[in-house]
């Protein structure tokens, strides 16, 4: 599959040059074609990132079941980084496919996930909840790491059948 994207990528690429260099297409039209042209690459490269199976870079679902984690640890030459696998609970029930997540190396965070998977290899399931970390109002998307989230992880709770 990566060979066929590459292979389309210098094609579209081949095209462009011969369009900017040799067709008699007025400036703004040619310019407006390598604006397109480069939208569409970082559009793509984004795609390609969530479906190629790598962890997301994005926000915890607001409840979701543990399912691994693997950390990275901080060192010389890398920040560390935590991997989450986790499924997503939507409208009470478990969604379809479970999704892997990176999120930033935090102590806390780390020692938290540790915990919940030594319980989940006891057969404890755990259930996750992830809520925006509360701060100052106003112009959040100005501040940096206003994207960050609270994770917490419980033991989830043993269904309780009806009675005969």
């Amino acid at each position: 599959m990566t060979l066929e994207i590459l292979l389309g990528a210098a094609a579209l690429a081949f095209l462009l040059a011969l369009a900017l260099l040799w067709s008699h297409w007025p400036r703004w039209a040619k310019a407006l074609l390598v604006l397109g042209v480069t939208v569409f690459y970082f559009h793509a490269d984004d795609v390609m990132r969530r479906i190629g199976g790598l962890p997301a870079k994005e926000r915890l679902p607001e409840r979701f079941v543990l399912l691994a984690a693997v950390i990275e640890e901080p060192g010389r030459t890398t920040p560390g980084a935590l991997y989450v696998w986790v499924n997503a609970i939507e409208d009470g029930k478990p969604a379809p496919m479970p999704r892997a997540y990176r999120l930033d190396y935090a102590r806390d965070l780390h020692a938290l996930l540790d915990e919940g998977m030594k319980k989940v290899r006891q057969g404890v399931s755990q259930l996750g909840s992830a809520e925006p970390k509360t701060g100052p109002r106003g112009f959040s998307w100005l501040r940096p790491g206003g994207d960050e989230q609270v994770v917490k992880i419980r033991d989830l709770p043993v269904p309780q059948l009806p009675e005969k």
